[in-house]
């Protein structure tokens, strides 16, 4: 026999336990922040349930009215969950007014005549019709769970509603007197049964619409995760297709670059055997003459050197370090210029004569030339050129110092590159590869080039090479970015 008594317990026990479920739910997946209003309205009408079965036979109409309150409070909170996890409008204010209008119907009610169930039935029935059509709008509405489980849901809130409106009727209709059949002791009993197995359904409706959200959700992660890996993938294609480019790109400027030092050979040659025909006459020509054309032919041998070398295809080869004094480098770049009649204008100053240094001498002297080449070229003609070499921190320094024209500050960080000169440069001619080159001959070294602005003007040219190539990173430079 099921009284009204157990039908509550079993009532109770169910939305209990259907709270504490939608709470570790929404633990697991905390983004569904919705679910806490489920398991809200859940644990309201356990409470309300609970508060029921603890009353007294003759309870007073404030508790009457306060326990079938909360009881309504969650189904407010459900059909506001439902609305929030679907998307949907809310219409929290339909509910706030449904349980006003409910406490002041309830309150007459229990105030008139406290034995009389009718008008508290219509109530409850009004209440819970209202609330339920509310659900069924928002399922009607909503597109994100599957049609059949939509519908499902709807024929579970009607057919709760259609047993609401079948106790008002019954109650209308029933004489006071009418007596239950003996499995169901008490009239109202059928109802509470209905209203347990309805929140049975209802929650796996929910459970089922909460799985189904999720999987959407993985769906779609997985969806732009396979899109990004595409994107990647074409990303990847096309910065292969850009390497390959940049490389048949490197190797034509490579063999370019091969095929001109190559035709620097055929002038070269001319420009030596003219100096070796000169220097056949001997005792005839000047001592003057003589030291000119042993210039010449020195440069003209360090010239064919440092083509020789880059013209080989392995790299290896292009760079031959060697130990060597700095004093020994100093000489070597003086007499350069002596040979060249511009010697008069250059102070050289090495701190210490015995200072050896892991070098290619042909690039470091290119280096130097070059450098000391910009400080004469833009300096004017009665201005001295500093170069001065010391040891300073198991590096070489060697400066070269100018009184000339300078560089504009704005300029400094892009002065340097590949055929860039200076604004305040145009009028003299060059190219803008003297920089360049020397900074990518210093990298075969380990060692760097700085320019800095001197206080009285001009510019001062830094050059840091490491005493020993265990000291310097060693590896042949890739490329170098300037």
């Amino acid at each position: 026999m099921l009284d009204l008594k157990t039908l509550l317990v079993v009532t109770m026990a169910v939305a209990a336990l259907q709270a504490v479920a939608w709470i570790f739910v929404w633990r697991a997946w905390r983004h569904l922040y919705e679910l806490k209003f489920l398991a809200a309205g859940f644990i309201a009408i356990a409470a309300g349930v609970l508060l029921m079965l603890l009353r007294g036979h003759d309870p007073p109409p404030w508790a009457i009215v306060l326990h079938n309150t909360i009881i309504k409070l969650g189904l407010v909170l459900l059909a506001e969950g439902l609305a929030r996890f679907l998307g949907q409008p809310r219409y929290s204010w339909i509910g706030i007014c449904l349980l006003i209008s409910q406490v002041a119907a309830w309150s007459i009610s229990v105030a008139i005549d406290p034995t009389d169930l009718e008008p508290r039935i219509h109530a409850s029935t009004f209440f819970t019709v209202v609330m339920m059509s509310v659900m069924c709008l928002a399922l009607l509405r909503d597109r994100t769970q599957p049609p059949l489980l939509r519908w499902i849901t709807i024929a579970v809130l009607v057919e709760y509603m259609s047993a609401s409106v079948l106790q008002s009727i019954i109650e209308f209709r029933l004489p006071a007197d009418f007596q239950s059949a003996p499995i169901l002791a008490d009239r109202n009993a059928w109802y509470l049964l209905q209203g347990t197995l309805f929140l049975i359904a209802f929650f796996a409706c929910l459970l089922f619409m909460v799985s189904s959200r999720l999987s959407a959700d993985l769906r779609e992660k997985n969806a732009a995760l396979s899109r990004e890996v595409e994107e990647r993938k074409s990303l990847e294609a096309r910065l292969n297709a850009s390497l390959e480019a940049e490389r048949s790109l490197r190797e034509e400027q490579a063999d370019f670059t091969r095929v001109v030092s190559h035709e620097f050979r055929t002038p070269l040659a001319i420009i030596r055997n003219a100096v070796d025909m000169i220097g056949l006459t001997g005792s005839q020509s000047q001592p003057a003459t003589q030291e000119r054309l042993s210039g010449i032919q020195e440069a003209l041998n360090r010239l064919f050197s440092v083509i020789n070398r880059f013209m080989a295809e392995d790299r290896e080869n292009s760079f031959q370090p060697e130990y060597m004094e700095v004093r020994s480098l100093i000489a070597d770049v003086r007499l350069h210029f002596d040979m060249t009649a511009r010697g008069d204008r250059l102070r050289f100053t090495v701190q210490d004569p015995i200072i050896s240094i892991c070098a290619d001498p042909d690039m470091l002297a290119t280096v130097l030339i070059n450098l000391i080449d910009n400080a004469l070229k833009y300096s004017p003609g009665n201005e001295p050129i500093h170069v001065a070499a010391r040891e300073q921190q198991g590096t070489v320094v060697i400066e070269v110092r100018d009184r000339g024209i300078g560089i504009p500050h704005a300029e400094l960080d892009r002065i340097g590159r590949r055929f860039f000169r200076a604004s305040n440069a145009k009028a003299i001619t060059g190219t803008g590869l003297g920089l360049y080159s020397a900074r990518r001959l210093l990298a075969y070294h380990g060692g760097t080039l700085t320019l800095d602005g001197n206080d009285r003007g001009g510019t001062t040219a830094v050059v840091r090479v490491p005493l020993s190539l265990a000291q310097s990173s060693k590896a042949m430079p890739q490329e170098i970015t300037v």
